[in-house]
């Protein structure tokens, strides 16, 4: 059975009221919470699934990304942020502890020092 958001006028709650797809309109809904009658439709976000393509097409947008300022730390974190959750990948440990690090403030060059390992992996594969 479908469920419908609304927000309660009177206990200024948002609710869910599930309603099968002939009664949405036709009967009346009240607040599972105050037994009210001012209830407002509210529209919930859309979720769009994209390909790994479509995915990798958005990173490499630079407009997308807003405005980045490579000599902030704090600008870089919410940079790769967004990158780590646009990849759908599970990400290292190690990503969380540099972002967390990042937003905390902490240079890249302070970090590279502290994690002398941290890109080793891909200088092994060649790159």
């Amino acid at each position: 059975m479908p469920t419908y958001d609304y927000g309660c006028r009177d206990c200024k709650k948002r609710v869910t009221v599930y309603q099968t797809y002939e009664e949405y309109g036709h009967v009346d809904v009240s607040c599972p919470n105050c037994g009210g009658h001012d209830l407002k439709r509210l529209i919930n976000r859309v979720r769009i699934a994209k390909s790994e393509d479509a995915r990798l097409d958005d990173l490499s947008d630079p407009g997308a990304w807003g405005d980045i300022d490579e000599n902030d730390p704090k600008s870089m974190a919410r940079m790769m942020r967004k990158m780590g959750q646009e990849m759908g990948e599970d990400v290292p440990p190690e990503f969380d502890e540099v972002v967390d690090r990042l937003e905390s403030g902490q240079s890249p060059d302070e970090i590279e020092d502290s994690m002398p390992d941290l890109g080793a992996g891909a200088a092994d594969l060649g790159f």
